[in-house]
């Protein structure tokens, strides 16, 4: 089949005016402030124009766990999205800015694909409206006035030895992980050891992504703990004054961006945190805004929903008080074998040939993961739908092995052809949606604001993951009795650990059972209003590969991107 790549595509659609777009929505032009001719920034004013109570059904978009390859939430989120206007309903989009580190990476884009996805894509996984620059500014702004702190005597005691405040850079580059900084003549700073993190994982992109106003946004700032004294104190920006420069640097970033679809259907295009050590989840204020001007508003959230979902529902829905109506489950066959554990999926390599070959039982070994994942969003209170993302490759048995696994558990489920057809593909999954959504919605928070952090651990590990249980390393169950007594216990947590499993193994496929899970470190983002307990390795600063998609990127004679995926 021959299909035009996702550049193609996108250079091909026919965009509207961004004032005609955001029509759509019922937000006037004046609430536009444009960045160029297919971007615009939307005014907060928007918030205090629009109705107070939100209009839309809210749906979040996640997945049961993903080979390394990803399983299509993006995709399918603008697909459902743009299907939901095929049924005649006023639909808006809510989806993470990419980082640029994967665009240069492996991974390639993040704008969804096919007939599915965000245009301009260029504009969208390229600096867009250098948010993701902000982020990385005021961020290295508060390491420089930390480090010049301790260059200026130190009056706050800050332990050199504590510091947990790195920097950051929006480029994968595996050899600033660990890093010396102040060498040189004693006029070049004080020496210590210390690193940097993708930009996407700096706890500024998580306050910019769960702020709800501009001046929560400045509060957030000031909050954030760059490490402790001698006697155990935290430091926070505010102390080392950092706060307020901070925000300005953050003015504009906090303003969603807005754009459009291959079918012209308004998305808002907002922050972008980690979803290993952050919550992985656009901005608050995005989903505000949006959820006020639609009848339906369709956001992503990252990884599987045993990670993204489970900080939707307890960490972003709790911020922002949206209460969600229905979750979509992305579930892809090659995902399902390879749960079956017999195949061995590789990023920047081809899929194994047997597998892709027509085998619905190796789908039905690997169903353990979907019915886990059907689970947990209903631990929530909350309706879930499966998507069955289908690719050219697939075989309709297959299809009909993951309808029956799902219906088997009561929920509903459509096979969706999004990414070929674009909207009218995906009504089978926008009819679904739409009956779940209209089911009265039970909605609640895993866990109480006063449960202690160590209840909220071992909650999740044992309600969503299977864990039999948790174990504490020394240090980690020290830094929960410091965080409980500087008054972090009321925060809700956001467990770091690999995405490819529901364990903290990324070997342990499907379902597994028997395990405990190791939590070795324990850190908090209190600016951010969050604590991470860290399980396993989790690399902050992702690495090239041996033939990065940067080899493969330029303009050409005109000035065209080429190479872009």
């Amino acid at each position: 089949m021959n299909i035009p790549s996702d550049l193609d595509i996108s250079r091909s659609t026919a965009l509207k005016p961004l004032a005609d777009v955001a029509a759509q929505l019922g937000l006037g032009e004046h609430l536009l402030e444009p960045y160029g001719r297919s971007v615009a920034k939307i005014s907060l004013d928007a918030l205090e124009e629009l109705p107070e109570e939100p209009t839309a059904r809210y749906i979040v978009v996640s997945a049961i766990t993903p080979t390394p390859l990803g399983e299509g939430k993006t995709t399918t989120t603008v697909g459902l999205g743009q299907a939901l206007r095929h049924l005649g309903k006023r639909s808006a989009i809510a989806v993470r800015q990419p980082s640029m580190g994967p665009t240069f990476g492996i991974k390639g884009g993040a704008a969804g694909g096919g007939y599915s996805q965000v245009v301009p894509m260029e504009a969208l996984n390229l600096h867009l409206t250098g948010d993701m620059h902000a982020v990385t500014a005021a961020h290295n702004l508060l390491a420089a006035m930390l480090d010049n702190h301790l260059h200026k005597g130190n009056a706050l005691g800050i332990d050199p030895h504590r510091i947990t405040w790195r920097r950051v850079l929006d480029v994968n580059d595996r050899d600033l992980r660990s890093i010396v900084t102040g060498l040189g003549g004693r006029a070049d700073g004080t020496p210590r050891q210390t690193g940097f993190d993708i930009t996407a994982a700096s706890e500024v992109m998580a306050v910019l992504a769960l702020s709800t106003s501009l001046r929560d946004l400045r509060q957030r700032l000031g909050r954030i703990v760059v490490g402790y004294t001698r006697d155990g104190e935290p430091v926070t920006a505010e102390q080392l004054r950092a706060g307020g420069a901070m925000a300005v640097i953050m003015r504009e970033a906090i303003k969603p961006n807005l754009m459009q679809t291959t079918e012209n259907t308004p998305v808002l295009v907002h922050a972008g945190p980690f979803g290993n050590i952050a919550h992985g989840n656009s901005s608050v204020v995005a989903d505000r805004i949006a959820s006020r001007c639609a009848d339906y508003l369709v956001t992503e959230a990252g990884f599987g929903a045993d990670m993204g979902a489970e900080r939707f529902f307890n960490i972003k829905c709790r911020t922002s008080g949206l209460r969600p109506d229905a979750a979509v489950l992305v579930a892809t066959v090659r995902a399902l074998k390879a749960h079956s554990g017999r195949y061995k999926v590789v990023a920047g390599k081809p899929l194994p040939a047997a597998m892709l070959a027509e085998n619905p039982d190796d789908v039905r070994a690997g169903a353990a993961n979907l019915r886990k994942q059907i689970d947990n969003i209903r631990l929530h209170g909350v309706s879930p739908v499966v998507a069955v993302n289908a690719f050219p490759t697939d075989y309709h048995s297959e299809h009909d092995a993951i309808r029956e696994v799902a219906e088997a558990e009561g929920a509903r489920v459509a096979v969706s052809n999004h990414f070929l057809e674009g909207g009218k593909g995906a009504v089978e999954l926008a009819e679904a949606v739409v009956a779940a959504a209209e089911e009265p919605s039970g909605f609640q928070l895993l866990y109480p604001d006063s449960a202690d952090l160590r209840s909220k651990i071992e909650t999740i590990a044992t309600k969503v993951y299977g864990a039999d249980g948790v174990s504490y390393l020394p240090a980690a169950a020290r830094a929960l009795d410091a965080y409980e007594a500087n008054g972090y216990g009321d925060l809700p947590v956001c467990i770091a650990k690999t995405h490819l499993s529901l364990s903290s193994d990324p070997t342990l496929l499907g379902a597994p059972t028997g395990w405990t899970l190791p939590v070795r470190e324990v850190r908090a983002s209190v600016g951010a209003g969050f604590v991470y307990p860290i399980c396993g390795e989790m690399r902050t600063m992702p690495g090239l590969g041996s033939h990065p998609a940067a080899e493969s990127i330029d303009l050409d004679e005109d000035g065209n991107i080429t190479g872009l995926s």
